[in-house]
């Protein structure tokens, strides 16, 4: 059987490369995971490139849009972009609860905690400046889209906001609940078998959909399957 690959490639120039990463795939090793089932040494292998260089990177849970950087001179200017907050980052949710706000900023400050899970905390003494604002888009059941703009870029930012604000991104076994999303679960009217239905989504429900580099380039990574299914349902209800 053919194996599925973990990324498909959006955008390549001389300068940078973008790919649509599927969940389940760090972005690049760390002093815990130092593997080589990572995204970066995948892609030297697959593009025929001794060094490709990682820009910024999302959760190893997480699905959506990475960029790389082909040079050390590309990686300096797009690192102090995202630095500068010159790069606009866009992700989906699908969170549990129903939000009574259409939109709200978590300002709240965190920090590592520095397991091996890299589980992050608040802590307004010592944790750093961390800004998310939230865009509600719709619901269904006990269930919700939002729409998150991170305006820095802390370890599970999103996931701990969300989270503070009661309203935790679905199969989040750090700072959720783990279990998987079921249609039975929101659908009005369902009438399926229990027993042999299967899961919408059973892995974290984030999505980096879209970035915009500073000459004002939008990158979008389409969703996969499983999160558009469920976005879908959801919004059809």
């Amino acid at each position: 059987m053919k194996q599925t690959s973990p990324y498909t490639i959006i955008f390549d120039s001389e300068k940078l490369i973008a790919v649509n990463k599927a969940s389940g795939i760090s972005v690049g090793g760390d002093r815990w995971d130092d593997s080589n089932e990572r995204l970066d040494r995948l892609l030297e292998r697959d593009i025929n490139l001794s060094k490709i260089y990682t820009v910024h990177r999302i959760d190893r849970d997480t699905s959506g849009i990475v960029v790389f950087a082909k040079t050390k001179e590309d990686h300096r200017s797009l690192s102090i972009a995202f630095e500068q907050r010159q790069i606009v980052k866009r992700y989906i949710a699908v969170v549990h609860g129903r939000p009574p706000w259409k939109e709200t900023v978590c300002d709240l400050a965190l920090v590592p905690d520095g397991n091996k899970k890299h589980h992050t905390i608040i802590d307004k003494f010592r944790g750093k400046e961390s800004v998310t604002r939230f865009n509600f888009l719709m619901s269904a059941g006990n269930y919700s889209v939002l729409e998150a703009w991170p305006q820095t870029g802390r370890i599970h930012q999103i996931r701990v906001h969300a989270a503070a604000l009661g309203h935790p991104v679905v199969c989040d076994s750090l700072y959720g609940k783990e279990t998987p999303v079921k249609l039975s679960s929101f659908k009005r009217g369902w009438k399926g078998d229990p027993k042999q239905e299967k899961p919408l989504l059973s892995r974290l429900g984030l999505h980096a959909l879209e970035l915009t580099l500073p000459d004002g380039q939008v990158l979008s990574a389409p969703f996969p399957r499983d999160m558009s299914s469920l976005i879908k349902q959801i919004e059809k209800q």
